[in-house]
C-alpha cells in the first residue's frame, strides 16, 4: 500500500526515510505496548522515536493507521517464526509425532522468550478500544499449519474431516495450555519438565483423535 513517503527519493534519502520509518515503529511499539492505543499520544512516539510530530504524520498519517502498521509487522515476524517452525520440524518422512514435539518445541524456544510475541499479547489484549484494520492481512498461524495438515492427511498420516478444527484443538492442547501455565505462574515462566509434560501430554491426545 502506498504511503505518505512512498514518492521517489534518492538512496540515500530513502536509507534516511526508511531508518526513520524503523524508529517510529519500534517507539510506536513500546508505548502502545506499555499504556495501549488510547493513553499513546503521537507527541510521545515523536519524542520517543527523536523524529518530529510531522514527520510521524508523513509517515504514517495518523495514530490509527500507525497503530495498524505496528500490528502488521509483528504479525509478519510471528508467521515468518512458524512457517520457518513448519518447514523445519514437519517434514516428509518424520515419525509424526516426533515432528509435532519438535515443532511445539521450536515454538516455545523461538516464539515465547521473544520480545515479539510478548508484545503480540499485550498489542491484541490492549486494543479493545483501537480501530480495527479492514485491510489487516487474514492470515494467521493456524493457517499456515492448516496447509501442512492437509498434506499430511492426503499421505494418510492425520484422518479429520475440518482442518481447521484439527489445528485448533492442536493448539489449545499444546501452545494454549503452555500459555496458561505461564500466565498463572507468580513469576510468568514454567520449569522446563512442566513445559515438557504438558506439550508430550498434548501431542498424545491430539494424536489419539486424530491419528
Amino acid at each position: 500500500m502506498e504511503t505518505p513517503t512512498s514518492t521517489w527519493q534518492t538512496p540515500a534519502r530513502r536509507a534516511q526515510a526508511e531508518a526513520k520509518r524503523a524508529a517510529i515503529l519500534d517507539a510506536a511499539e513500546e508505548l502502545f505496548v506499555a499504556s495501549g492505543y488510547e493513553l499513546t499520544s503521537v507527541d510521545a512516539i515523536a519524542a520517543r522515536a527523536k523524529v518530529s510530530k510531522r514527520t510521524v504524520y508523513d509517515h504514517f498519517g495518523d495514530k490509527q493507521s500507525l497503530f495498524w502498521a505496528v500490528l502488521g509487522r509483528v504479525d509478519e515476524i510471528l508467521l515468518a517464526t512458524i512457517r520457518t517452525a513448519v518447514a523445519a520440524e514437519l517434514t516428509d518422512g518424520r515419525d509424526l509425532r516426533e515432528a509435532l514435539l519438535a515443532f511445539v518445541q521450536r515454538l516455545t524456544t523461538d516464539v515465547l522468550p521473544s520480545s515479539t510475541y510478548a508484545n503480540f499479547r499485550h498489542l491484541v489484549s490492549r486494543t479493545s478500544t483501537a480501530p480495527k484494520d479492514p485491510n489487516r492481512s487474514t492470515e494467521a498461524p493456524e493457517q499456515v499449519l492448516e496447509e501442512r495438515f492437509a498434506q499430511l492427511a492426503a499421505a494418510g498420516e492425520l484422518t479429520f474431516t475440518d482442518r481447521r478444527r484439527a489445528v485448533q484443538h492442536f493448539f489449545v492442547l499444546t501452545m494454549s495450555l503452555l500459555l496458561d501455565a505461564i500466565d498463572q505462574s507468580p513469576d510468568g515462566t514454567v520449569d522446563p519438565a512442566e513445559a515438557r509434560a504438558i506439550i508430550t501430554d498434548g501431542v498424545d491426545a491430539f494424536l489419539r483423535a486424530y491419528r
